[in-house]
């Protein structure tokens, strides 16, 4: 697996997916937000869209059964897991800290500090290493009127990773660095936004494209 497509945030407008398509990639992260607040019956048939493999986490705005759904689906559900490809380590992190909206699939910071401390004590170390978390890190594309909002827990783990792929706070999309951690928030899928993902043979050599269809 050397490039990736990433999405997220698709909110239950799918009508922009077959666009994407046309782009040449190895595989397909989806980080969260498939639905808005449902319905599931949609998402086996969206994941079913890509004929390269899929890995997906759930987002604070899917219900927390869309988990058994991406389970039984084509994808990989990577929801407090991770898998290894190669020279790549996919580990992911679903739902999102907590928000002032009462969202279906919100965790504490204590509950993402143990889930992440767990994956981060198992997964062992590759020569690329990322993180699928919907949320960004505490401090990093997370700004809302001026506020910080991502997962402090997140940005305390962050330089165990050499790249996170979030989503969630669709005004802040990008691709920063911080610490020679690479953060990409593709932007939301549901408006046509996504990124390009290309891992070279050495540590560190990642590249990232945002693009729109």
């Amino acid at each position: 697996m050397t490039d990736v497509l990433l999405l997220a945030d698709l909110h239950g407008n799918y009508g922009k997916l077959d666009a994407f398509l046309g782009y040449d990639y190895d595989a397909v992260i989806i980080a969260g937000d498939i639905t808005n607040f449902g319905p599931l019956e949609p998402v086996d048939s969206v994941l079913s869209n890509f004929e390269v493999p899929c890995f997906a986490i759930p987002g604070n705005c899917d219900p927390r059964e869309i988990i058994d759904v991406i389970e039984r689906s084509d994808a990989v559900c990577l929801h407090n897991s991770w898998i290894t490809l190669g020279k790549v380590t996919l580990a992911g992190l679903g739902g999102s800290n907590e928000t002032p909206f009462d969202t279906p699939f919100e965790l504490t910071e204590e509950e993402i500090e143990k889930e992440l401390t767990r994956i981060i004590n198992y997964m062992g170390k590759n020569v690329h290493n990322v993180l699928i978390s919907h949320a960004p890190p505490h401090g990093v594309l997370d700004t809302v009127d001026e506020n910080h909002v991502g997962s402090k827990s997140i940005r305390k783990h962050m330089a165990r990773f050499d790249l996170i792929c979030c989503g969630h706070i669709h005004e802040a999309r990008g691709v920063t660095e911080v610490d020679g951690v690479k953060i990409v928030n593709p932007g939301p899928a549901s408006e046509g936004y996504g990124a390009i993902i290309r891992f070279g043979k050495e540590p560190k050599d990642i590249h990232i494209d945002l693009i729109a269809v």
